[in-house]
């Protein structure tokens, strides 16, 4: 008895096959475990310096207590920098997940750019304003300025770090979630921009034509430079 399978072996040939790409993140979860590190460490050698620095949203009493005396590159605060570098760098290129994925399995070495990009965009504005103050002899208001920004970054940094956690593991991001979030975070440091401003504010009024100067030149103009250099 013959037993002919011409039909189901037809079916089977013109299965349309689609390829699917995966882009593994391993490497994502390796840096979030390295500032996850970065910040046991932080909390472990200079706990109630830590702790202060995580009241920035209720209270400024950590700059009372660290921000007058402290130098920039005090180890805590490198800590907590290079974490805010990768977190920032890796919700960066989340967005470029959502927006161009393409670019991301073209470029095997985007994150390396991003990272590198924004690491050179933040030291290079930081020497900038420092050279400004140094000019203007404002060295010690200068300073304060910019270790308040730091701080508020830094800050910035550990809800970047959950925000990849979430965006990561739990919910897949969306262009609407990454924007919001994103947008979040804009605001929230331009709150504390202002809150810096305020705190100066009568010197700041006194040489209102410089602050618009400085305003403009390395507050705004870098941002807008970024920006058009990543579209």
């Amino acid at each position: 008895m013959e037993i002919y399978f011409t039909v189901p072996l037809l079916k089977i040939l013109t299965v349309d096959f689609s390829e699917r790409l995966i882009i593994s993140t391993d490497w994502a979860t390796y840096l979030l475990a390295s500032c996850f590190v970065l910040f046991a460490l932080a909390k472990y050698f200079y706990p109630k310096r830590f702790h202060e620095f995580s009241l920035l949203p209720i209270t400024n009493q950590y700059f009372f207590v660290h921000g007058k005396n402290d130098e920039l590159n005090h180890p805590f605060n490198m800590m907590l920098f290079v974490a805010q570098i990768i977190c920032v760098s890796i919700f960066v290129f989340l967005l470029f997940k959502v927006f161009n994925p393409s670019e991301i399995q073209n470029n095997q070495w985007l994150f390396l750019q991003i990272c590198t990009a924004y690491s050179l965009f933040i030291l290079i504005k930081f020497s900038l304003e420092k050279i400004v103050g140094n000019i203007f002899s404002l060295d010690v208001l200068i300073n304060n300025y910019l270790y308040q920004k730091l701080s508020y970054r830094n800050f910035l940094g550990i809800l970047f770090f959950i925000g990849n956690l979430f965006f990561l593991y739990i919910y897949s991001p969306t262009a609407s979630a990454l924007l919001i979030f994103g947008g979040c975070a804009l605001a929230l440091n331009a709150i504390a921009l202002l809150y810096s401003y305020k705190k100066n504010g009568k010197l700041i009024f006194s040489n209102f034509f410089y602050f618009i100067l400085y305003l403009c030149a390395l507050e705004i103009a870098p941002y807008i430079i970024l920006y058009k250099t990543f579209v």
